[in-house]
């Protein structure tokens, strides 16, 4: 299947495109922006209120009658532009495909070794998020605003989050079988070679991990981690470039100093961490991007988030200054585990926790809401330094191929750390309302992850998608859904080059990520989780119908709190939503029949933890039959606080091949 690398088949089509555009754009900036002048945010109200004079009541006064008479002399170029932008519509491919042919500005792609199905196995991180980024009069319905300059900021949070050094943190204790983790505000990125492990104390009898990857910039290889290396055991492939520190003693709470230079015996604190990628010369407009004292939502903080700041620097012998400099430098901050980031049932085989961070090594992110196009080359341009492919503007215009007008694209967006081999979209016919306006959808991708000894390769199979999202639409949702299984399956069969006697390719995993728009507690969305799809697909946060695990959160935040002091910063919402009463006050919660409506009346005690409407779903069948795969690890994440009204969610995924290291 050829990928689309640009939206028309040729150059002419593209001119003329942009041609039309132009001719549209004028009258489409004046009427977002005259709209956007009257819809404030509660930030904005907050603001006036401190304005004695009125100031801003004055401006609108003021530019509103300019607004109009600029839309008034826009529309004939704008009606021009549309007869002549709709039929080109018809010829316009339903995505964009973009790949970093420069590897060096790809701080994650250059980590990235070729799997060749030998070992243990191979993990997989996979994240998904809501990012509305609508126009921004739209957006404001939503609390949210200033569309562009979140974009770059969304794009640039995720990308530094998961671009991360790794480290595994081993804590051993006689009395704490808590699982501990850490709050990464940021840490040092080690200095020993690549696709090393570094491990110090090895052998203790109990231990809990926590997997901490990102891009090992170092090349000085130690002797010390490959002798360690060898008597520590081999980790999967999917844990290469990891940093292993292990803790013993006898206090729960307190590390000893003598423990922390023991890491390859070069462990000293460090002086002040150095900026990341753009430093702090970009600072925005907007309430949502300020970087305060603790906010450790950029990797640029330089403050640590939380109780003990630890700072280490792994090499041989005396690392020169000016290399130190030219490093991106980074703190962390390592803490206990909350009651509800701790197993709490014996028989749950991951780890679950609410992060501050997009997991290090996100190898494949699916995002909703990605509407305006100009946010979106935006949000491409600060994933490129982490994803070497993605596909964008996804979906259909005009009346192409659905049954209603279609004004903006279905808003996926989909990076991957692994070439794309295959792609296709499908419209939802079924949108009703406001929802019927815009192009949802689903996105299907075959992505290679690896190789065989025998050259057979090794595939994933990855959906994003984005359901009706009114209110009281169970029917239209369920047949969505039925749209989405059926559609999936002739993917599978059209891409497939198998056969089952000499397979050619052998799959890994099959995940379907998105904001499907129902819970799994509320009792109008009965038909829902109840869908034929929770049977093939299992759901790592569901125990049933009607019943989430207990350490599930939900994902739709209050929009009427997204400013305040509380939850404005990633490790601020990280400690709210820790808390039953945190979560009461600024997450949305199910709806019941016994219940008010109100966000006061859901106090009462109700089913679940918010609403968990965002998805990651993953299966067993059609996969390689020697080969198991397992959840290692789900996160409900903070790090976009302020920018959105949704919590990205992530999950590790391990295919185990069963087969011993060589």
């Amino acid at each position: 299947m050829v990928l689309y690398t640009s939206p028309f088949p040729n150059s002419f089509l593209s001119v003329l495109h942009s041609f039309s555009w132009g001719l549209i754009f004028p009258c489409y900036w004046l009427a977002d922006r005259l709209v956007a002048s009257f819809v404030p945010t509660t930030y904005e109200k907050r603001q006036r209120a401190d304005d004695p004079c009125y100031f801003h009541a004055l401006c609108i006064i003021i530019t509103t009658p300019i607004y109009l008479a600029l839309l008034v002399a826009s529309l004939p170029f704008a009606l021009l532009g549309f007869l002549l932008w709709s039929p080109l519509q018809s010829a316009r491919r339903p995505y964009i495909y973009s790949r970093l042919e420069d590897k060096h500005h790809a701080n994650g792609a250059t980590l990235l070794t070729e799997w060749k199905a030998a070992g243990n196995g191979k993990s997989f991180c996979f994240g998904s998020a809501n990012v509305c980024l609508l126009p921004d009069s739209l957006a404001r319905f939503n609390n949210v605003f200033n569309t562009q300059a979140r974009a770059k900021e969304v794009g640039r949070r995720i990308r530094n989050g998961a671009s991360r050094p790794q480290i595994k943190i081993y804590i051993d204790s006689p009395t704490n079988t808590s699982i501990s983790a850490a709050s990464f505000s940021s840490l040092v990125s080690p200095q020993g070679g690549d696709n090393t492990n570094r491990t110090v104390n090895a052998g203790m009898k109990r231990t809990t991990s926590m997997e901490y990857k990102g891009d090992n910039t170092g090349s000085n290889n130690s002797e010390d981690c490959r002798e360690d290396k060898s008597g520590a055991g081999e980790p999967n492939e999917g844990e290469e470039n990891s940093c292993i520190v292990r803790i013993n003693g006898e206090d729960n709470d307190h590390m000893a100093e003598a423990e922390t230079d023991t890491v390859n015996g070069q462990a000293h604190a460090s002086g002040p961490a150095e900026p990341s990628l753009e430093g702090d010369a970009e600072i925005s407009k907007t309430p949502n991007h300020k970087q305060k004292e603790g906010d450790s939502g950029s990797l640029d903080s330089y403050s640590a988030s939380r109780e003990s700041l630890v700072k280490v620097r792994v090499g041989d012998g005396t690392v020169d200054q000016s290399t130190v400099n030219n490093k991106l430098l980074y703190k962390a901050s390592i803490m206990k585990k909350t009651s509800v980031r701790k197993k709490k049932h014996t028989d749950e085989t991951f780890d679950h926790e609410i992060s501050a961070f997009f997991p290090a090594n996100l190898d494949f992110l699916c995002l909703q809401e990605v509407f305006d196009k100009r946010a979106a080359e935006k949000l491409k341009e600060q994933l490129h330094h982490y994803f070497e492919y993605i596909v964008y503007d996804v979906g259909v215009y005009g009346c192409h191929g659905c049954c209603s007008f279609k004004f903006v694209n279905s808003g996926l967006l989909f990076a991957s750390r692994y070439p794309v081999m295959d792609a296709a979209y499908h419209c939802y016919p079924n949108g009703r309302g406001t929802d019927s306006l815009a192009s949802k959808g689903a996105l299907f991708l075959k992505v290679q992850v690896g190789s065989t000894p025998q050259d057979q390769r090794i595939v994933g199979y990855i959906s994003c998608t984005h359901l009706q999202a009114i209110a009281g639409d169970t029917t239209v949702r369920c047949e969505q859904l039925d749209m989405l299984q059926d559609w999936l399956s002739e993917f599978r069969k059209s891409t497939s080059s198998s056969s089952t006697a000499n397979p050619e390719e052998l799959v890994a995993f099959d995940v379907i990520c998105g904001d499907l728009n129902f819970d799994n507690c509320s009792s109008e969305d009965k038909l829902e989780q109840q869908h034929s799809l929770f049977t093939h697909y299992k759901d790592p946060c569901r125990i049933g119908p009607g019943e989430d695990k207990p350490w599930a959160i939900g994902t739709l935040l209050d929009p009427e709190g997204l400013y305040d002091e509380e939850v404005c910063s990633p490790d601020n919402l990280q400690k709210v939503l820790e808390s039953e009463e945190g979560r009461k006050a600024y997450l949305v919660y199910p709806t019941s029949k016994n219940h008010s409506s109100s966000q006061k009346g859901r106090k009462a005690s109700l089913k679940g933890n918010g609403r968990r409407i965002d998805y990651m779903l993953y299966t067993e069948e059609g996969l390689y039959l020697e080969w198991k795969v397992e959840v290692e690890e789900f996160s409900f994440i903070t790090q976009l606080a302020g920018l959105t009204d949704h919590l990205p969610v992530a999950m590790r995924l391990v295919v185990s091949t069963g087969e011993e290291d060589p």
